[in-house]
């Protein structure tokens, strides 16, 4: 017989196979009710590819309160774990597969950018023309890297961000709201302006003002004489002319 005092703290936990299971058989179920799914799929052990996607997982190991709960959450998003997976604005609404037959909703909250750091990535995209090519092709050059993990980048503090989900867990970052975090890094992996639309930011607003700022700055300097040009007697001399 039981007893109330008699409490167990062994963990166990359910086994990738079952997960997996549980986990197709609740994403059938929500398509024949007409829902659409988007479920978070990785390959490999490696959860993201690129260094934006990378960077974005390496920020939220930095977390050192919710490092208990991470590797759970890495073993849920590679499990297949995360059946649905929506990004809005300044928000993120996921289902989750647990133990339990209906999957956890987890939402998580971040909070916008402040105008003034807004310009300031702004000026930063800007100071490079190929920075911006790149950007409207889909892709964050190297050059950009500190618009991230910069202290004030476009990366959220963990004061920046909120949870919620709605399984039993106590702690603050339960692993279902880490797998949803990682698969965070997933979605942006796929699709870098997904970092912009999580912090408020208009993609294609941002991309017209950072364009015209740098044209702004291109007009300006076209009447001023740049320190690169020779002048006649400097082009002769290096040819071994005179005048």
């Amino acid at each position: 017989m039981r007893s109330y005092w008699n409490i167990d703290n062994s963990y166990s936990q359910i086994s990738v196979e079952e997960l997996r299971r549980k986990a197709e058989e609740s994403i059938k179920k929500a398509e024949k009710k007409g829902k659409q799914m988007e479920p978070v799929i990785t390959s490999g052990r490696q959860i993201c590819k690129s260094w934006w996607g990378q960077a974005w997982c390496s920020n939220l190991e930095q977390y050192a309160d919710f490092s208990s709960r991470l590797d759970r959450g890495k073993r849920y998003v590679r499990s297949g774990a995360v059946i649905d997976l929506k990004v809005l604005k300044g928000k993120i609404e996921a289902r989750v597969q647990g133990t339990r037959r209906t999957p956890y909703k987890v939402k998580i909250q971040i909070s916008p950018l402040s105008e003034d750091r807004c310009q300031e990535i702004i000026k930063k995209c800007g100071r490079k023309i190929i920075n911006m090519e790149a950007l409207i092709h889909g892709t964050i050059p190297n050059e950009l890297k500190e618009l991230f993990t910069g202290n004030h980048g476009l990366f959220p503090s963990p004061k920046e961000i909120s949870f919620q989900c709605s399984c039993p867990d106590w702690a603050l970052m339960c692993k279902h709201v880490a797998a949803v975090m990682y698969g965070i890094g997933v979605r942006v992996d796929q699709n870098p302006f997904f970092f912009f639309e999580l912090r408020g930011i208009d993609v294609d607003r941002f991309i017209d003002v950072t364009l015209e700022n740098k044209v702004e700055a291109m007009l300006k300097n076209a009447t001023k004489p740049s320190n690169r040009i020779m002048d006649d007697e400097e082009v002769l001399s290096v040819f071994g002319l005179e005048l």
